[in-house]
């Protein structure tokens, strides 16, 4: 019995697999056994095609090729290459020895070219893991080449793989990709107005809370909402790691390299379950899990169907995912700042008297009432965005760019990464819960009167409480105060849209 390496994805990460395969007299037959999916039983066609492209013959015996562990779903067309390395060595056309060497992946054309396939990069840290190198594709090899630890061969075909692997016309190890440029957008200081919206954005991107905001069509919601991405520091390695891990899994990784800028994700509002948790067939990740270490922009909220709605409450507050299906238990990481954007009511007009429909203004409460009171206590802020005047829209850009408030953003974060160093689970103000909370967000005795005060006319619940503490230290942070005083709690008691719970 000959054997070689491959992966199986579970999630964003990659599990070893053992390919054994062993010839023996009988019928002849080539099957291929150890829960493979159809795209996996398929692959017997493309590697006996690309085989006699080499003019190589599979000889009449019965190949059984196993998948161990058996009882490990399989699925994806990177089984190819292994399982032919796997019969090229019990042909002893490459050594055994060699082939047991490396984990190999990718697709089989029918002539014998390696096709890419996605998650090259958990692969890479597979192979690192278990010691080995990784076999692949040409084109996947600078994506897989970001994992220093081991050795990456990119190969255009099974022909020259072969050569390589027999001393022929040994190949280079593969170099890692460019990394891309940053791409920060349009600036902030180019949405004319809206001052107070602009502060909220400050606010959720310091402390990744939560936002929401509601205004008229054409008041600049979703111009503010793709701000965001501008107003976020860079990501750090292992945000970078941990993001190109699951965009890599997704395929989405291009030209080799690794992801630099923060996501945006902005999924519209008929998009169904599996799509925006993760699912399908193999439990692929959904929108909130590419959006990881991003944002998640949700507009038109109150269209999204109220099912999709409440699988959210979950991995907004958790940050992570757990995608089952039949045949998959996956675990997706999704640490996303979501912001979302809603109308006041259907007609959008509630606040114009001339332009309002008829049914105003409980047509406003049955609108906003598809959104949940439990999915609205995710959201730490919570904002009205009026109108901007015309007059506001003839006067020059003013105000402070992106890159400014990225700085105080940026100096933000680095106070709470000190603050929190060496907690587990706990990154930004957003995460805090607990005794921690107490020690960390614990106001002075003018601010707890307030937020007393305002918690018993406001009926609002413990986790309204609780994330209006979150929201202070963040405004503090913001200022640089190791003190949570009374202006910070009424700034951030500010940001809860009066009449829409606690």
């Amino acid at each position: 019995m000959l054997r070689t390496y491959t992966i199986a994805f579970h999630g964003a990460e990659a599990a070893p697999v053992e390919v054994q395969c062993a010839m023996a007299p009988g019928i002849p037959g080539f099957s291929i056994v150890g829960l493979p999916d159809k795209t996996v039983s398929e692959s017997r066609e493309r590697v006996r095609a690309a085989l006699s492209a080499m003019r190589i013959a599979l000889p009449s015996q019965r190949i059984t090729i196993n998948l161990s562990p058996a009882d490990m779903p399989k699925a994806g067309s990177h089984y190819d290459l292994p399982i032919a390395l796997a019969i090229l060595a019990a042909l002893k056309v490459i050594p055994a020895d060699v082939a047991e060497e490396n984990i190999s992946m990718g697709e089989l054309s029918l002539d014998g070219k390696l096709v890419p396939v996605a998650g090259a990069l958990p692969a890479a840290f597979c192979a690192a893991e278990e010691g080995r190198g990784l076999l692949c594709a040409e084109d996947s090899a600078p994506e897989a080449a970001w994992v220093e630890a081991t050795r990456v061969i990119g190969a255009r075909s099974l022909a020259e793989l072969v050569r390589h692997l027999t001393g022929a016309s040994p190949i280079p190890p593969a170099a890692a990709g460019t990394l891309p440029p940053r791409v920060d957008g349009r600036d902030l200081r180019e949405v004319k107005g809206q001052e107070r919206a602009k502060r909220v954005l400050e606010i959720a991107a310091a402390g990744r809370h939560h936002l929401l905001m509601i205004g008229a069509p054409g008041a600049g919601k979703s111009m503010l909402a793709s701000r965001m991405p501008g107003l976020l520091p860079d990501l750090t390695p292992m945000e970078a790691l941990e993001t190109s891990m699951v965009h890599s899994v997704s395929g989405l990784l291009k030209g080799g390299g690794i992801c630099r800028n923060r996501p945006f994700q902005q999924p519209h509002h008929t998009a169904s379950k599996a799509a925006i948790v993760g699912g399908g067939r193999a439990a692929q990740p959904g929108e909130i899990s590419l959006a990881h270490n991003g944002v998640l922009f949700m507009d038109e909220l109150p269209e999204f169907a109220p099912g999709v709605l409440e699988t959210l409450r979950q991995p907004m507050e958790s940050g992570e995912v757990m995608v089952s299906r039949a045949n998959a238990h996956v675990r997706y990481p999704c640490r996303f700042l979501m912001v979302a954007a809603a109308n006041p009511c259907r007609c959008g007009h509630l606040s114009d008297a001339n332009r309002a429909c008829s049914q105003a203004p409980k047509c406003s409460e049955k609108y906003l009432a598809r959104i949940s009171g439990p999915m609205l206590d995710r959201f730490d802020l919570r904002i009205e965005i009026p109108a901007v005047a015309h007059r506001d829209l003839d006067m020059p850009a003013s105000g402070d760019t992106s890159q400014t408030v990225r700085d105080r953003v940026t100096a933000a974060r680095a106070r709470q990464a000190e603050r929190y160093d060496g907690v587990e689970g706990v990154a930004l103000n957003a995460d805090i819960e607990g005794t921690l909370l107490e020690e960390v967000a614990a106001p002075d005795a003018e601010g707890r009167d307030l937020l007393l005060l305002a918690a018993d006319r406001f009926k609002l619940s413990a986790r309204g409480y609780h994330r209006i503490l979150r929201v202070a230290r963040t405004i503090a942070d913001l200022e640089d105060s190791a003190d949570l005083r009374r202006d910070h709690i009424a700034e951030a008691l500010s940001y809860r849209i009066a009449g829409m719970g606690g």
